[in-house]
């Protein structure tokens, strides 16, 4: 929720009644219970971060972790150890500062929002970028979709660009899919399992090598009809669904509306 959706909610508190008020406090309170079991990390390790070995040992805690100790190499770690998350503090605003990306503020708002230093809210939005580009599909069946989007390349934060200086939402140098966009291909099934890979090129080469590890062989690919997505289902033996963007844009179960979002 943005501070726009957020201040009218706020200024109806002074309508509800006591029974009311009663409810959302221990709704409150049940939020924060179910905040403070994510920060606590109970995760169980299956095995150590540095050399893959299952034979871990309890090792006692430390900052408020469990510890582990490796037989294997000896090592110890606990549940963030070799995680984009490792080594951060302030555990606690962790789940403010999520809500703040979600809600697309600036590096100064989140950190004057969680109470940190603008440095820390810099380190803590590129760990928890990280930790999301790890949550992607390793496997998709049933029916899956793939449509590819494409990113004007930024150079935001450079000091020597390659091109002239432009504001944001501008357009590239040339209509189209030119050489300054950077192509994403988004991949999902009905359990909306998704995968956004970044491609060199689309081409049949590389869209094979983003989709052959991923697409069971037994699923049935939905796709624009783009020629790569052909020229792969035809060597794989992948069932394809062309879904053509004239026209209806679903046949039955078929579309690519879950990529297109």
């Amino acid at each position: 929720m943005n501070e726009q959706q957020f201040t009218p909610f706020l200024q109806q508190l002074k309508l509800l009644n006591p029974s009311q008020k009663q409810r959302l406090h221990h709704n409150l309170e049940a939020l924060e219970t179910s905040a403070e079991e994510v920060l606590t990390v109970k995760a169980t390790l299956r095995e150590c971060p540095h050399c893959q070995s299952e034979k871990l040992k309890p090792w006692g805690s430390s900052h408020g972790l469990p510890r582990y100790r490796c037989v294997k190499c000896l090592k110890t770690c606990n549940p963030l150890t070799k995680s984009p998350l490792a080594r951060l503090r302030k555990r606690d605003k962790w789940l403010l500062y999520a809500q703040a990306l979600i809600d697309g503020l600036s590096i100064r708002k989140a950190a004057k929002l969680c109470g940190v230093n603008k440095n820390t809210a810099f380190q803590w939005r590129h760990r928890f970028l990280a930790l999301a580009n790890t949550h992607q599909a390793i496997h998709e069946e049933g029916i899956v979709e793939a449509d590819e989007t494409f990113f004007l390349e930024s150079f935001k934060g450079q000091r020597n660009l390659p091109r002239e200086a432009r504001k944001r939402g501008g357009v590239g140098k040339t209509r189209g899919t030119s050489d300054d966009q950077i192509p994403v291909l988004v991949v999902r099934d009905r359990h909306k399992s998704t995968a956004t890979i970044i491609l060199d090129r689309i081409d049949a080469i590389h869209i094979e090598a983003a989709l052959s590890p991923l697409v069971d062989s037994d699923a049935i690919l939905c796709t624009d009809g783009a020629a790569v997505y052909s020229a792969f289902c035809k060597k794989t033996g992948i069932e394809h669904e062309v879904i053509k963007s004239k026209g209806p844009r679903a046949r039955g179960a078929f579309h690519i509306q879950n990529v297109n979002i």
